[in-house]
C-alpha cells in the first residue's frame, strides 16, 4: 500500500507547480487523468494508473500513452462520473496517507469548481487521510468539525477559510494575524479571507458545517 498517491490532472500546464520534488518521493504511486497522462511521460514520470476517455489528446500521443503504461482505464466520454472522479476514487480506495492533486484548476470554471467541489463528495469527507489541492498560487484542503494545527508556509503565506456549509459554527482561530474565537459565519462571508500565520504555528477549530482552507500566494 502506498504511502501517497499523486494524481495529475489535464489542467493547462502553466497552472501546474513543479513536479520534480514530488517525483524524487520514492513513498508515492502516480496517476495520470487524460492529458495529465501526457504531461507525467513528457517529465518522465510513469504513472502506476491512467484515466480517461482521452479525447484530448491525438493518434500519435494516444500511441505513446498505450506503449508506456500497463494500467489505463479508458472511458467513454459519455458517463456519469467525470474522468478526476475516478481517478480519485480509485485512489481513495488505495487508502494512503496522503492524496495530492495537480492540475486540477485553471482553464474552464466548470471544470475547475467540479474538481474542487469534488473534494466535499461524501467519500472524500470519509477519507481518513489527507487530501490537497494544488496549483502554482494555491493549495486546497476541507474539514470537517475539529481542532487542526497547520505549519507556516512562507511559500504560501495567505491562509483563508471558506464556508462549504450554509453556516461553519464555533470557528477559532490562534496564531494569525486576525485572531478569531468561537464566531459563527455563513456561506459567502469574507471575514475569514486572506489571513496570516504570525507564529511557526496556528490552530483553527469550529463545531459544525464543512471548511475550506486555501493556503496562497501573490
Amino acid at each position: 500500500m502506498e504511502k501517497k498517491i499523486y494524481i495529475l490532472a489535464g489542467g493547462p500546464p502553466e497552472n501546474v507547480p513543479d513536479l520534480a520534488p514530488y517525483a524524487e518521493d520514492k513513498r508515492a504511486a502516480w496517476a495520470g487523468v487524460d492529458r495529465g497522462v501526457l504531461h507525467l511521460l513528457k517529465q518522465g514520470i510513469i504513472p502506476e494508473m491512467a484515466f480517461g476517455d482521452f479525447d484530448s489528446v491525438n493518434q500519435e500521443e494516444w500511441g505513446w500513452i498505450n506503449r508506456k503504461l500497463q494500467h489505463i482505464r479508458k472511458f467513454q466520454p459519455e458517463k456519469d462520473e467525470t474522468d478526476m472522479e475516478l481517478a480519485l476514487m480509485w485512489a481513495i480506495s488505495r487508502n494512503p496517507e496522503v492524496i495530492r492533486i495537480f492540475g486540477a484548476t485553471g482553464g474552464r470554471l466548470d471544470h475547475a469548481f467540479t474538481n474542487v467541489l469534488l473534494l466535499v463528495h461524501e467519500k472524500v469527507l470519509q477519507f481518513k487521510g489527507k487530501i490537497e489541492m494544488i496549483d502554482r498560487q494555491n493549495r486546497v484542503e476541507m474539514f470537517l468539525p475539529g481542532t487542526y494545527t497547520i505549519e507556516k508556509i512562507d511559500t504560501y503565506p495567505y491562509v483563508s477559510f471558506l464556508p462549504l456549509t450554509e453556516e461553519v459554527e464555533g470557528i477559532s482561530l490562534t496564531g494569525f494575524k486576525y485572531p478569531l474565537e468561537n464566531r459563527h459565519i455563513v456561506r459567502g462571508t469574507t471575514l475569514c479571507v486572506s489571513n496570516e500565520l504570525i507564529r511557526d504555528f496556528g490552530t483553527f477549530s469550529f463545531s459544525s458545517g464543512i471548511l475550506m482552507m486555501v493556503r496562497s500566494h501573490d
